[in-house]
């Protein structure tokens, strides 16, 4: 893929897609099997390697027939919510099994999954940076740092989340959930054979002064052949963790149960996910997807699945809309918006926000027992609210049920109202745009 010449003035498209990840090849992958024209413009090689892990449970992908595209899958799916003791075998450093599989995706074949669908429906690719935007009623103009220019009838922002052209709502701060990892050999295994590890809060490494600072979890699973991940996560802070506590966290993790680090593959230096964004003016007439629109799971921080899932809905959206020949693109993107944020949709987002300002706000202890008894509710419950999968009447349901099932500390953290809580929860009665 090369630059563009300076110039081009190149003929209009039936979409221009901003963006290289995830978000901007599922979305022009979805479009190209519409039979829309479509360019890509993107600063870096849709086919340059993507620096992050995404994870995924395994059913959510099956469910789309994709399971073909996990590198690594595990049965053995468990977290710990105890305090943690000296002492192996007390309740408290017992798992709480969660009987289902969770797989990390091969970032390649993922890639090329979507890479391949773009090429058999000769999408073209630009390399390049936008820069200015213009609207009129024919079709968007985008034209890049070096004066090239690029037509289309619409324009779909995919550039993550400090997008180019979209305008979001930000009036509050961004909780921002943060990661570090590594990928390595040990004197001696982190977790069991075969074992992957959703959430580890066990605290018994750190002072009774550390305890008291924002709580932190292990991620962790065994990838094999001697070699494992483990990631210390930050839920979601505004303003968020540093890479250098979340390092600290994760040594003295390891020094408590002593762990020493024979060999390091990789060090994963950190993922800065917002995981609260607003959803954007859904009245602008140019599109997102992905990060850029808000797509970021709340109460998981995944996303890759909802990308695969909604993409080609949205692109036959699109598609409908573009039939009529004489639609401008405001009238195209309305229709798009009107897709990915219907008003359901608006709702649970809001009802999510408004779990994670809950969150944010726990003590250790109170997170501990929050997700002990979340846990607890029926699988189909706690893994359609974790992958967004739900109804609103059923995420309604499990959340009044989680409610019920949770010991008072909780109960009383959840009732509470501090902050923009009262307003998240209007946002539900009554959504924004």
């Amino acid at each position: 893929m090369g630059g563009i010449d300076p110039m081009s003035t190149k003929a209009s498209a039936d979409a221009l897609v901003l963006g290289g990840g995830p978000s901007a090849l599922a979305i022009a992958a979805a479009l190209s099997q519409e039979e829309l024209s479509v360019e890509v413009l993107s600063v870096n090689d849709p086919t340059e390697p993507w620096p992050y892990t995404y994870g995924i449970w395994g059913e959510e992908l099956d469910a789309l027939g994709l399971g073909h595209l996990l590198g690594h899958r595990w049965v053995n799916t468990v977290s710990f919510f105890g305090e943690g003791d000296s002492e192996p075998t007390s309740k408290a450093n017992q798992p709480i099994n969660h009987g289902r599989d969770y797989g990390l995706f091969d970032k390649h074949k993922l890639q090329m999954h979507w890479f391949n669908q773009c090429q058999k429906a000769s999408v073209n690719w630009n390399r390049g940076l936008a820069a200015e935007l213009d609207i009129n009623d024919a079709h968007s103009t985008v034209t890049t740092s070096n004066g090239a220019k690029l037509k289309a009838r619409l324009v779909i922002d995919a550039t993550g989340y400090e997008p180019v052209f979209l305008k979001s709502q930000k009036n509050d701060p961004i909780a921002v959930q943060t990661c570090y990892g590594i990928v390595g050999k040990f004197n001696k295994p982190p977790v069991e054979e075969g074992q992957f590890v959703l959430m580890d809060y066990r605290c018994d490494h750190l002072s009774s002064k550390e305890k008291e600072e924002p709580p932190t979890f292990l991620y962790a699973m065994d990838m094999g052949k001697g070699q494992f991940f483990l990631e210390e996560t930050s839920l979601g802070l505004a303003p968020p963790l540093t890479i250098e506590k979340l390092r600290s966290r994760l040594n003295k993790r390891l020094d408590h149960r002593g762990l020493e680090i024979i060999s390091l593959e990789h060090e994963e230096l950190g993922i800065f996910l917002p995981m609260n964004m607003p959803v954007p003016d859904l009245k602008q007439p140019i599109l997102g997807f992905g990060g850029s629109a808000a797509m970021v799971h709340p109460a998981s921080g995944y996303m890759v699945g909802g990308l695969i899932r909604r993409a080609p809905g949205l692109a036959k959206a699109i598609a409908n809309s573009m039939k009529d020949k004489n639609a401008t693109p405001a009238t195209i993107a309305l229709e798009g918006w009107a897709n990915l944020w219907p008003i359901e949709l608006r709702r649970k987002q809001a009802l999510y926000q408004f779990g994670l300002e809950k969150l944010m706000r726990f003590t250790e202890p109170q997170l501990r027992d929050f997700f002990t008894s979340f846990f607890s509710l029926p699988s189909k419950e706690w893994y359609g609210f974790l992958t967004n999968t739900l109804s609103l009447n059923d995420l309604i349901k499990a959340m009044v049920r989680m409610f019920a099932v949770a010991p008072w500390n909780v109960r009383w953290g959840l009732m509470g109202m501090q902050g923009r809580e009262l307003r998240l929860l209007w946002n539900f009665l009554k959504p924004p745009n």
